[in-house]
């Protein structure tokens, strides 16, 4: 069978399980006080440009996404995302597990649209009813959103300058982070990220590692006592050196950014065979996760030789499904699915 499914079906990287079976007998101090987790801080600060943000491990996106947002709103405020945000859809009400609603806008491409943005908040301020409702207190987008697509840095400053405006953190969920940074004609890059989010992550489990995800404050906002807030979501790793190891491994010699590419220029040829072959895409996606029209009959057929996404009903006869590469999706997988299809 062919794997296109998602961008977490393997394990890990070579180097990152050589680097967790060469350090397996050393012994270190435990929740994240070992060498290496304190390495991989100083190269992940090093690759954002700045000494003075906080770092954080942790092991999976909806862990870190309910842990962020649960942690830095208020009991009254909820969290401003599109309808088809991973917060809103995939994580099977986690963040309303916390207490805080999800609060939604219509989606343009995965993303939010700044008017809009702007006019739910200030339709709220000049509600008279409003100390009855909840309360925007923080806006929360990915890139690359749920359908591969990427905001450019004058979306990100607009959206930063109405967080700033309502004095709200703006948080960017960055599970496939890897995968938008090395993108041909993006303007986006770390160092910018750090500057105009309040608190973003750098993915790991669906960029090379086993398991693990990088949160990072950039202002000086780290709630006060947050490993306590992680312990007490039992998401704090006695061996936090295996989250340790793993980002100082994937954050040597530029490793994140180079496994990254291979997810983009698989996806690349990909796309440019669906094209000749005169597929339908449902949108035009710049990354790893590539959105087709297809009939029904030829998904059943499909099915028999491929693993792949169902994503939603297009109409009577056709489906949308997605496919999606990875940093270790061989080219010669990528002919084999061109040629089934």
């Amino acid at each position: 069978m062919l794997y296109f499914e998602n961008d977490y079906a393997e394990g890990a990287h070579e180097k990152v399980l050589n680097a967790l079976l060469k350090t397996n007998n050393e012994k270190h101090s435990g929740y994240g006080r070992d060498a290496y987790s304190l390495k991989a801080k100083e190269k992940i600060k090093k690759m954002c440009g700045r000494d003075d943000i906080d770092i954080y491990f942790l092991t999976g996106g909806t862990q870190t996404n309910l842990i962020v947002i649960g942690s830095l709103l208020k009991s009254y405020e909820g969290v401003i995302a599109v309808e088809t945000g991973h917060v809103n859809v995939h994580e099977a009400g986690a963040v309303e597990l916390t207490g805080h609603k999800v609060l939604t806008l219509p989606q343009h491409n995965g993303k939010i649209n700044i008017n809009e943005l702007k006019k739910y908040i200030e339709i709220f301020y000049n509600n008279k009813n409003k100390e009855h409702m909840v309360y925007p207190g923080m806006v929360y987008i990915s890139h690359p959103t749920e359908y591969g697509t990427l905001y450019t840095k004058k979306e990100l400053k607009e959206i930063s300058e109405i967080c700033r405006k309502y004095e709200m953190p703006l948080f960017l969920d960055g599970a496939r982070l890897g995968y938008g940074l090395v993108v041909e004609n993006t303007d986006v890059d770390l160092p910018f990220l750090t500057e105009i989010c309040d608190v973003f992550y750098i993915g790991g489990t669906k960029v090379g590692a086993l398991c693990g995800e990088t949160v990072v404050f950039t202002k000086n906002n780290t709630p006060k006592n947050f490993t306590t807030i992680i312990k007490q979501y039992g998401a704090l790793l006695a061996k936090g050196r295996l989250l340790g190891i793993q980002f100082d491994t994937l954050f040597t010699d530029g490793l994140y950014l180079k496994i990254s590419r291979n997810a983009i220029e698989t996806a690349e040829i990909l796309k440019r065979g669906l094209k000749e072959k005169g597929y339908r895409f449902y949108i035009d996606s710049p990354t790893n996760q590539q959105f087709i029209i297809l009939k029904n009959e030829k998904i059943k057929a499909l099915e028999k030789e491929v693993i792949f996404s169902f994503w939603k009903k297009y109409d009577e006869n056709h489906t949308i499904v997605r496919f999606v590469t990875s940093w270790s999706t061989s080219k010669k997988d990528v002919e084999k699915l061109i040629k089934l299809l």
